[in-house]
């Protein structure tokens, strides 16, 4: 009898471990090199679907004398020809502040680039570069923001927003005292969030202060609920407390900032390390790195109201994570949550009662700060995956078949 028992558990056993083989095997298998469309010396890739899902990779290109944005659609598994958006030589390019481009849908692009106001390290400004022919031709960029200071703008977020675009982004305006230029850690004032509406031309039609204190160098994200935009970004508490915060316009107002959970990490500076939002409906996922015991970790947590409640947290790193998230619904009640579990590119499905699916090692890259942000984008049935790698000095794409 015990002989028999011990063969039916090492059956048992053996099954097992064939499905979880079977399973890792398929996820792999469903898991497919692109080539990209990128030039060597490229980094900073950024990825975009439209209402159509058709999708978009922006990324820059590093010359000589000067860097130049590019962009490329994805069709049927191929990559156009790149086109160039702008040029520059006096760009402010950065492993962590990254441009972005967006699509109406139609014919209409916008994207923008950091482009510096004087000598100095920080003091750069937000420019919207516009297209109304599907980026075959760009029109010259313009300042997104009319403070008129010498200081950092960046780290900018694009949505279109019925026939407009939504954009958040992180300003200095107030972080330099006057006669001074630019800003970092140890500055003077404080860094805020600023969010503006523009149309197809970049022309503002409202704009408006969302907090007042945040953290200096981490990447915003919004998404649009059917109640309106949202924002999400990393505060900073007088006690310098760095958590996640949301501003959700209600009734054409803004709330006001709302921690979405008290991690209580308290850091003297910026960890360049920002959270993502998105949103199917009123149904958010929002992805974050904290670090409150000084073990970095990587949560997801849900929102069935539009952002007003939260879940509890789920933590979905494997002991390792350093954070470098994105996020995107999967559906109404899943969402797809990539970071970085030290050097490795992982990416799981998460959802919202709690339940994780195993993760899926998307590529091998590298902790230093040339491999950038890994980025991520749905359409259709395939999630696409784009990420610089540092060793090659270029932009590598995968599509995973869900």
């Amino acid at each position: 009898m015990i002989k028999l028992l011990s063969v039916l558990m090492f059956l048992v056993l053996v099954v097992s471990c064939k499905n979880s083989e079977q399973k890792i095997s398929t996820e792999k298998d469903h898991l497919k090199l692109l080539v990209s469309p990128a030039d060597s010396l490229s980094a900073e890739p950024y990825l975009f679907t439209d209402k159509n899902g058709v999708v978009y990779l922006s990324w820059i290109e590093k010359g000589k004398e000067k860097s130049s944005l590019k962009f490329s659609r994805l069709n049927n598994g191929q990559w156009s020809a790149p086109i160039v958006i702008a040029s520059g030589d006096n760009w402010f390019v950065n492993w962590a502040d990254y441009p972005m481009l967006a699509s109406d849908g139609r014919d209409s692009l916008i994207a923008h680039i950091l482009e510096k106001s004087e000598k100095s390290t920080y003091a750069y400004d937000v420019k919207l570069i516009s297209s109304f022919d599907k980026g075959n031709s760009w029109n010259a960029p313009k300042v997104l923001h009319d403070d008129g200071k010498k200081a950092e703008h960046g780290f900018v977020s694009i949505l279109p927003y019925g026939e407009n675009y939504f954009i958040s982004w992180l300003d200095g305006r107030n972080a330099a005292m006057e006669g001074e230029s630019g800003h970092h850690e140890g500055h003077h004032g404080s860094m805020t969030i600023r969010a503006a509406v523009v149309n197809k031309q970049g022309i503002k039609s409202g704009e408006w202060e969302l907090d007042n204190r945040v953290c200096d160098c981490c990447q915003t994200s919004a998404a649009i609920t059917t109640i309106g935009p949202v924002v999400v970004y990393r505060d900073r508490s007088e006690e310098e407390i760095r958590d996640i915060s949301i501003v959700r316009m209600v009734n054409g107002q803004w709330t006001k900032p709302q921690s979405i959970f008290p991690d209580n990490w308290k850091i003297a500076g910026c960890p360049v390390n920002g959270p993502k939002v998105d949103a199917q409906g009123n149904n958010l996922a929002v992805a974050w790195f904290s670090a409150p015991d000084k073990k970095g970790q990587v949560n997801i947590v849900f929102s069935k109201d539009g952002g007003a409640n939260f879940s509890t947290p789920i933590r979905i790193d494997e002991g390792n994570g350093i954070g470098r998230v994105d996020v995107i619904m999967l559906d109404e009640k899943s969402a797809m949550v990539s970071w970085m579990e030290g050097s490795m590119i992982k990416a799981a499905r998460v959802y919202n009662d709690g339940k994780k699916e195993l993760s899926i090692t998307i590529a091998s890259s590298s902790e230093s700060r040339s491999s950038g942000f890994p980025q991520m984008t749905k359409s259709g049935n395939n999630v696409i995956f784009a990420w610089t790698d540092d060793k090659q000095k270029t932009i590598k794409v995968a599509s995973l078949s869900l």
